[in-house]
């Protein structure tokens, strides 16, 4: 089938609208369907509302696809079957389908699952990955401080409710970027204190964003409640 729809993942960066490569502005230009992550409470995703600025809506075919937050596996399953057949409705017209997400689509986000289902579903879909800029990158920039450096090691790194784990992931690495780090504040703080490592840490909410916030005392967070796009840098 040759005259299939291409599916882009479109990373269109960390939150700062002016942080999108040149490739993924023209691919949103040329893509006549842009689908995004919709969001459960009305709030606009960052790369819906990155898109908006560089794209008349009202000149696409706007696909917002919603992603069940379950572990239901039955549920999910229907979900993401939905999902993955909407957006193959497009692709067999012969339309490309731009997926816009935060950051980079190669670095934990949706697109990833999304590009697997259809190549398992429909491998003769060309599935294309334009890079972005991730949090990651951005969070060294905005705090001017290294991830890495010579022969040093970084690990990114999921943070969990498991002490042995998050202490282990600083030991072993020169510099971690702990992701999804809001949930287990307090935890983070009590290994970093046992360490003697917390003037080493930095926390940032929203990086290059119009509602980014920075800590560098992060003893200040202790009990906070934080919003989930927040993440830790920790530089031995």
């Amino acid at each position: 089938m040759s005259n299939l729809g291409t599916l882009y993942g479109l990373g269109v960066g960390p939150g700062d609208p002016e942080l999108i490569t040149v490739k993924a502005f023209r691919l949103l230009k040329e893509c006549p369907v842009i689908a995004y992550p919709r969001k459960k409470r009305g709030a606009k995703s960052y790369a819906l509302a990155i898109t908006e600025l560089y794209v008349n809506t009202e000149q696409k075919e706007m696909m917002g696809l919603t992603f069940p937050m379950t572990r239901d596996k039955e549920a999910l399953e229907m979900q993401w079957t939905k999902t993955v057949e909407s957006v193959w409705g497009h692709l067999v017209q012969g339309k490309d389908v731009a997926f816009v997400t935060e950051g980079d689509p190669m670095i934990y986000s949706t697109y990833i699952h999304l590009m697997r289902l259809m190549n398992e579903r429909h491998p003769e879909v060309k599935a294309v990955s334009i890079p972005g800029i991730s949090s990651i990158n951005a969070s060294a920039s905005r705090l001017g401080v290294p991830l890495a450096d010579g022969d040093e090691q970084i690990a990114i790194v999921p943070a969990m409710d498991d002490y042995d784990k998050m202490r282990k992931a600083i030991e072993e690495h020169d510099c971690v970027v702990f992701i999804k780090v809001a949930k287990v504040i307090d935890l983070m703080l009590s290994v970093l204190r046992d360490l003697g490592l917390v003037n080493k840490a930095s926390v940032l909410t929203k990086v290059t964003s119009s509602e980014e916030e920075i800590w560098r005392n992060v003893e200040e967070l202790q009990g906070r409640e934080l919003e989930y796009l927040t993440l830790m840098v920790v530089r031995k």
